[in-house]
């Protein structure tokens, strides 16, 4: 088997291919030519497209030429793939806006420096001028319905309470156009995605046969699920983006340490360059030692540096420690509001620090953490109180504004692990 294939084996990023001997053979032969397409349905990817940019990444490495293709035109459409009812239309606007934020990101992971370089394209180009009655004629007579009524993605809906509207219905005829315009116009061979784009991928193939005479080929890769089913890449609060300002370096270095045993191997696998003496030595080092969690650790640490620059892992690994006892340092109130999001708060008026300043035993009343000045005292003696994780001995003390951690907040703590988080206003 090729070596990139083989690679792409042991990790388990092979889930559906249409000949993996002859795509081998394709990759043996000199370099190629695959693409993956992104619907820009908002200004960032998540942690999902990351492993799809991945997987071009690895091609790219192999010596082939990635294609990524934004999809300005299919995302008017929506994918019906994976989803129970339709998405809602975006405007052209807001599609805009999510192209060009999609765009800066795939450069960051891809090169498109040099004659063979990553091509990043947006399928707009060549829709926006395409005519209904002419892509009736030429697409459209290609597509057996029967054969279309056949995908799952499609099959699923139409057996649903929310129905498939022809909308809908249209875009597996749009992503298969794709296939054969890169085909013409680039020399594209190889088609990848996710396993829920098996039908559209197929369905590319075959137009590119009918329209073209040419052999197409394509492969899915699995969904990033959980062990028990779920979409990885989700939190109660939401998705985790690439995109720092939505979610920080912080939050993204937490979603990563914080990974289940049972599913930080694949993560490891599926989503980065780790090589695979290192993979089966983490796998051991987690079977026979779990708590140290150095899997997750070092996927953490992998996965912050590689999306956020060392820059954006070292104020992760600062916010951590932070949280874990260590100095507070020159953080903001943003950093601080983060870090301890699941900390109770208290809003204080913000002239308690003027003046004398505010009494640290009432201050630890307010907070919470102590239920009278008897157990504030007697917390402060045994040397169990922290301002800002430095510790208080003197019951006397009193808070003032060169005391703030932030602009505006004090971060206040009793014994190891008790925080509560004080907003001066």
């Amino acid at each position: 088997m090729n070596s990139l294939l083989e690679d792409l084996q042991w990790r388990g990023l092979i889930h559906q291919c249409t000949d993996q001997d002859a795509l081998s053979k394709l990759l043996d032969s000199g370099s190629q030519t695959i693409y993956i397409g992104f619907d820009p349905t908002a200004t960032s990817l998540h942690v999902g497209g990351l492993m799809q940019l991945m997987m071009l990444r690895r091609f790219q490495r192999a010596g082939h030429r990635p294609i990524a293709l934004v999809g300005g035109a299919t995302g008017m459409i929506g994918d019906p793939s994976g989803k129970s009812e339709e998405r809602n239309l975006q405007t052209a606007d807001q599609l805009e806006r999510n192209v060009a934020g999609v765009e800066a990101q795939m450069r960051q992971f891809l090169d498109f420096d040099g004659d063979d370089g990553a091509i990043l394209l947006n399928n707009y180009q060549w829709m926006k001028d395409y005519s209904y009655l002419e892509f009736l004629r030429d697409v459209g007579k290609n597509f057996p319905v029967g054969t279309m009524l056949g995908k799952d993605s499609v099959r699923s809906r139409l057996g649903s309470d929310a129905g498939l509207s022809y909308t809908e219905f249209s875009y597996m005829l749009l992503q298969a156009y794709d296939f054969v315009y890169l085909a013409q116009h680039h020399g594209c061979q190889i088609q990848a995605g996710g396993s829920d784009q098996w039908g559209n991928v197929t369905a590319g193939i075959d137009l590119g046969r009918r329209m073209l005479g040419k052999t197409l080929y394509g492969f899915t890769a699995p969904l990033l699920t959980t062990s028990d089913g779920r979409k990885m890449g989700k939190t109660e609060s939401g998705a985790i983006w690439l995109d720092p300002q939505r979610t920080s370096p912080y939050a993204f270095y937490q979603y990563w340490i914080n990974v289940e045993d049972a599913d930080v191997m694949k993560c490891i696998a599926y989503l980065t360059e780790i090589d695979r003496e290192e993979y089966e030595s983490l796998q051991s080092d987690t079977e026979s030692n779990p708590g140290a969690r150095a899997a997750q650790k070092r996927l953490a640490q992998w996965m912050t540096e590689f999306v956020h620059g060392q820059q954006g892992l070292d104020s992760a690994l600062r916010a951590s420690k932070i949280l874990f006892g260590g100095e507070i340092g020159d953080a903001d109130d943003a950093q601080l509001k983060e870090i301890f999001a699941d900390v109770p708060s208290e809003t204080v008026p913000r002239d308690r620090l003027s003046g004398e300043g505010l009494w640290i035993v009432e201050a630890l009343q307010i907070s919470g953490l102590v239920s009278s000045s008897g157990e504030a005292r007697r917390a402060i003696k045994e040397g169990g109180v922290y301002v800002n994780n430095q510790r208080a001995g003197d019951q006397q003390m009193k808070l003032t504004i060169d005391d703030l951690a932030s602009e505006s907040m004090l971060v206040l703590r009793r014994g190891k692990r008790k925080y509560s988080l004080l907003r001066f206003e």
